[in-house]
C-alpha cells in the first residue's frame, strides 16, 4: 500500500526533538504515513509557512496569525504553559533610561516573544532581530542594550552575570489569567481532513510514548541541542512539555484565541473568518 506523504518541520529544540523522537525514529506505528523531516530554527520555520513550504509545521503563535489562512492549528504537540515566558535582560535588571531609544535584541519580529513585548512594553520600538542563541552576547558586548530571550537562554543568562528585566509571559498570566501559548503544530488547510486528524493523534502518541520511555531519546535530542548540558536539556523539556502538549484543551484553546486578538488589535494580521483548530473540522 502507498503511503501518504507529508513534509513535516519541526525545531531543534530538546521540547521538539523530544515530542517527534517516537514519530520520526519509527517508535510508534505511523498508521500508513510517510514522513519527510526537516529541523530548522522557529523563526526561519516561520518564514516557511508564510510561503507554505511544509505540510505540518512547528510555528510561533504570532507567526501563525500571519499563516492562518493557509493552515490550521493542531490540538497537539504546543508549547504552552505557566512560568515558560520569554524574558527581557540586560545587565542591569531596569529598563534602559530612554527606553525608546534603546536597541532591543529580538529572536525574530515574528515571534510570540516580540508580540509579548510589543503588548508588555510597546515603548521598546528599536528591534534588531537575531538568532535566538546569539542574543545573550549580544548584551554581554553592548551590541545590544537589553535582549529577549526563549528556549534554554532563560537556563544560562545569569551564569554569564546579565539579570532579569521582566517576564513576560508572568505579565501575560497576571494580565489574563491564562497560560502563555509560544509555539504550536499547524497543518496545511489543504490537506485531507482525516490525514490533519491522523497526524494529530499522531502527536499525541508519540508524546505519551516519549512519557513512557524518557530515556529512549536522549542521544537524538542531545544531537540537536546545540551543545547543551543533560541538565538544560532536561530543564527545557520539563518546562516546556506539558499537559498543553498533549491537547490544548478549553484554556489552551481560549490563551492561543486570547493572543491572536491581541496581535490583530496591533495591526500585526487579519485573523481569516475560518476554523482555527483542527478539532473545529467536520
Amino acid at each position: 500500500m502507498n503511503k501518504y506523504k507529508i513534509k513535516l518541520a519541526f525545531s531543534p529544540c530538546p521540547n521538539d526533538t523530544f515530542i517527534f523522537n517516537a514519530l520520526v525514529n519509527g517508535h510508534i506505528d505511523t498508521e500508513g504515513i510517510d514522513f519527510e523531516i526537516l529541523l530548522a530554527d522557529v523563526q526561519e520555520l516561520n518564514q516557511m509557512a508564510f510561503h507554505q513550504t511544509n505540510d505540518i509545521t512547528k510555528l510561533s503563535f504570532n507567526a501563525y496569525g500571519l499563516a492562518s489562512s493557509n493552515y490550521i492549528l493542531l490540538e497537539s504537540g504546543s508549547a504552552l504553559g505557566r512560568g515558560c515566558g520569554p524574558l527581557l535582560i540586560n545587565k542591569t535588571g531596569m529598563l534602559p533610561p530612554k527606553p525608546e531609544e534603546a536597541l532591543i535584541a529580538i529572536p525574530g519580529i515574528n515571534t510570540t516573544a516580540n508580540l509579548l513585548l510589543s503588548i508588555c512594553f510597546p515603548q521598546l520600538g528599536n528591534k534588531k532581530e537575531m538568532l535566538f542563541s546569539d542574543i545573550v552576547e549580544a548584551v554581554l558586548t553592548d551590541k545590544a542594550q537589553a535582549g529577549l530571550i526563549i528556549h534554554e537562554s532563560r537556563f544560562t543568562f545569569g551564569d554569564k552575570g546579565l539579570k532579569k528585566v521582566a517576564d513576560l509571559g508572568d505579565l501575560w498570566e497576571k494580565q489574563t489569567g491564562l497560560p502563555i501559548p509560544l509555539g504550536g503544530i499547524a497543518a496545511k488547510r489543504s490537506l485531507p481532513t482525516d490525514i490533519i486528524q491522523k497526524v494529530n493523534h499522531l502527536i499525541s502518541k508519540s508524546i505519551q510514548w516519549a512519557w513512557e520511555h524518557p530515556d529512549s531519546g536522549q542521544d537524538f535530542i542531545a544531537r540537536h541541542a546545540n551543545e547543551m548540558s543533560a541538565s538544560v536539556i532536561h530543564q527545557h523539556i520539563q518546562l516546556y512539555v506539558n499537559e498543553f502538549s498533549v491537547n490544548l484543551g478549553t484554556d489552551g484553546k481560549h490563551a492561543i484565541s486570547s493572543l491572536l486578538k491581541a496581535g490583530e488589535s496591533l495591526a500585526y494580521y487579519t485573523l481569516p473568518e475560518l476554523p482555527l483548530f483542527a478539532g473545529e473540522l467536520k
